[in-house]
């Protein structure tokens, strides 16, 4: 049965929900590797990652399939593109709620209502909070557009290209408290080329990006994930 669609631009409306209902103390999943054929993901803009992911999810070799979008946004193109698909979508926007700590408990809650095995940050440009990794901790990726540790933060790309650096790259990690800290999955090199500027060398890094989140996610799907402190890794 497809889980419930949850209300777009009725993030109060979760929050209400929220101080009805506590949230569920936070365990650790068991078992540790999991498979993630629920797929949910969370965007802010384009929605370019989003779109390789729904260009592959209606083939079962995939794997996995996504059930949501959720938004800190109204009105960008990633919804129009889950909607196009078929796919549920909501938005908990950070302007509608008092502080942080609210907001992230009720993105916490909408998340939820999908029943995620992952959930997948494709351009989602907000931190998740405690409540947030407390529900879903180690069954959260993200991808960054640098080669990780190095220039984790908005602006990995130019600050890459301000440091000289000849060979830049992508990153899929799995999420933690830390600005992308988190164990790394799997990376790309992207060489940067003499005349690269932040827009040129962005746009090459964002097609090896593309290719190599849905490879990671399907992987994921088909074998599970295991996360031991800063070790992660795809399958048993």
């Amino acid at each position: 049965m497809p889980a419930p669609r949850a209300p777009v631009g009725q993030a109060g409306r979760v929050a209400r929900v929220n101080a009805q209902h506590p949230e569920t103390p936070a365990r650790p999943p068991v078992p540790p590797t999991r498979s993630a054929g629920r797929l949910v993901v969370l965007v802010s803009g384009t929605g370019s990652n989003l779109a390789a992911l729904l260009a592959v999810h209606d083939d079962p070799a995939f794997g996995g399939r996504v059930v949501g979008v959720v938004s800190d946004r109204p009105g960008i193109a990633a919804l129009e593109i889950a909607r196009e698909a078929g796919v549920p979508t909501a938005v908990v926007a950070l302007r509608d709620f008092d502080d942080r700590q609210a907001w992230d408990a009720a993105l916490t809650e909408t998340v939820a209502v999908f029943s995620p095995d992952l959930v997948v940050l494709a351009g989602f440009m907000k931190l998740v909070g405690s409540s947030f990794l407390g529900r879903f901790g180690g069954r959260i990726v993200n991808t960054h557009p640098a080669l990780l540790p190095a220039f984790p933060g908005a602006h990995g790309v130019r600050d890459a290209l301000a440091y000289g650096v000849k060979v830049s790259g992508c990153s899929v990690i799995v999420v933690d408290e830390g600005i992308d800290a988190g164990p790394i999955l799997a990376q790309e090199a992207v060489a940067v080329l003499d005349d690269d500027d932040e827009a040129t060398l962005h746009e090459r890094i964002k097609v090896v990006e593309r290719a190599l989140l849905v490879d990671v996610v399907g992987r994921i799907a088909r074998e599970g994930l295991v996360v031991e402190g800063r070790s992660a890794h795809i399958g048993a």
